[in-house]
């Protein structure tokens, strides 16, 4: 159980506060509720640009690492489809530096040309690095786009194409800032050692007098439309092995059946016990590694199964054995023995997920976004309740041809 208290200052913004006094130490979590999803079609990869422009310096703090570093701490960020967040760690008496530079940023980030013209070399450099030159690289670019016709999903993080980031002119930049970095889009979390008080004051004092802005300005995103035909792709590249992937998709975040998901996916996956292992790895010659996994997207994501080749397998032989093996699942009822060791893991992995203060400050920021942060302490609840009949409703509505988007990534 993770207690909480929830504040919203005057101008929107989000408080929530844990407070963990065996620690020296305190987290400061900052989610702005801007993820690629956001972006529009011919101008993608802002989320990612702007985590990286978010440590470019500010009016007060020209080097953001600097003074987190001569303050005792560390700093990191990450963006995804939904959402950018970004986190520091100090020790306890300098949490009101943490407050400071993260407000400060918030207030009044240096967007200047300058600036953009140096992270969009970083940004495009990435994507040449990850995306273009890396074996796999661009399996997402191909995945989205044909999972994906209508919801911005059909894009991966990182942008459509390097050229919207090469593209990218100022005025749109500072449009993006001032559209989505603000406090009424944002949730700070404090988990660590702290005074609920004082914190209170601090981050009003730091927070409570920059402006919000008008959530109108949020473009509103399409639904997508329900898969209704099987569709297939053979890309091929340099690459060591030969990969098949399909894509089956799934219900949103906060859905009732979205944790039988992911217990559905350790049943294949749940290291070695889990069925892809037992009667995949170790029963054929045709993989060296198989996985299944759901994206997690709060809008209705992918189910995954992702699979490596054996030198010599026979890709459509191989997508068959896989196929046989969801059948299974679709005509029977799981055993409760091994459904309850999959809940036993799943519920060990929200145990050591409260161990640590940041961990706890990105989880209690994440369920704020999804609309209630009391959810948190759900978890372990939401995993116990579901049933074999659960696993194999799931299994049989999402385990159809019409519903999968099939690539066939092939070894040149």
């Amino acid at each position: 159980m993770i207690d909480y208290q929830r504040h919203i200052l005057a101008n929107g913004l989000t408080v929530v506060l844990h407070q963990d006094l065996t620690t020296p130490l305190v987290a400061v979590n900052i989610l702005y509720k801007v993820g690629s999803k956001n972006e529009i079609e011919d101008k993608t990869g802002f989320a990612h640009l702007f985590e990286h422009l978010m440590f470019g310096g500010s009016e007060n703090v020209p080097d953001f690492d600097s003074v987190v570093q001569n303050a005792g701490g560390e700093n990191n960020a990450f963006t995804n489809n939904d959402l950018t967040n970004y986190y520091d760690i100090m020790p306890a008496e300098n949490l009101e530096a943490a407050l400071w530079i993260e407000s400060d940023r918030m207030r009044s980030l240096n967007i200047n040309q300058e600036s953009l013209d140096v992270q969009k070399k970083v940004v495009l450099e990435e994507f040449k690095e990850t995306c273009l030159n890396k074996p796999y690289g661009d399996l997402w670019h191909h995945l989205s786009d044909l999972s994906y016709k209508k919801h911005n999903y059909r894009w991966p993080t990182i942008g459509l194409v390097p050229e919207h980031i090469e593209q990218a002119q100022l005025e749109d930049v500072q449009s993006f800032f001032k559209n989505y970095y603000n406090p009424n889009n944002a949730v700070i979390v404090l988990a660590g050692k702290f005074d609920f008080e004082n914190a209170l004051t601090l981050i009003d004092k730091w927070f409570g007098d920059i402006e919000g802005t008008d959530d109108s300005l949020h473009p509103t995103l399409d639904v997508e439309p329900d898969q209704d035909i099987f569709r297939h792709k053979v890309v091929k590249g340099s690459v060591p092995a030969s990969g098949l992937y399909l894509a089956f998709h799934m219900p949103e975040r906060l859905h009732s059946d979205f944790c039988a998901y992911d217990i559905l996916s350790d049943v294949f996956s749940g290291g070695r016990s889990g069925r892809f292992y037992q009667n995949l790895l170790k029963g054929t010659k045709m993989f060296s590694k198989i996985d299944a996994y759901i994206t997690g997207s709060i809008d209705p994501g992918l189910f995954m199964v992702e699979a490596k080749l054996m030198e010599g397998a026979d890709i459509k032989e191989a997508t068959t054995v896989i196929w046989d093996e969801l059948d299974k699942l679709k005509k029977e009822v799981i055993k409760e023995e091994e459904l309850q060791k999959i809940k036993n893991s799943l519920i060990s992995s929200v145990c050591y997920s409260e161990v640590s203060i940041i961990s706890k400050a990105i989880n209690l920021a994440y369920y704020e976004m999804l609309g209630d942060v009391g959810k948190i302490n759900q978890q372990e609840e939401d995993i116990i309740k579901v049933t074999a009949e659960d696993i194999k409703r799931v299994a049989i509505s999402t385990f159809t041809k019409e519903n999968c988007s099939e690539i066939h990534y092939l070894k040149e």
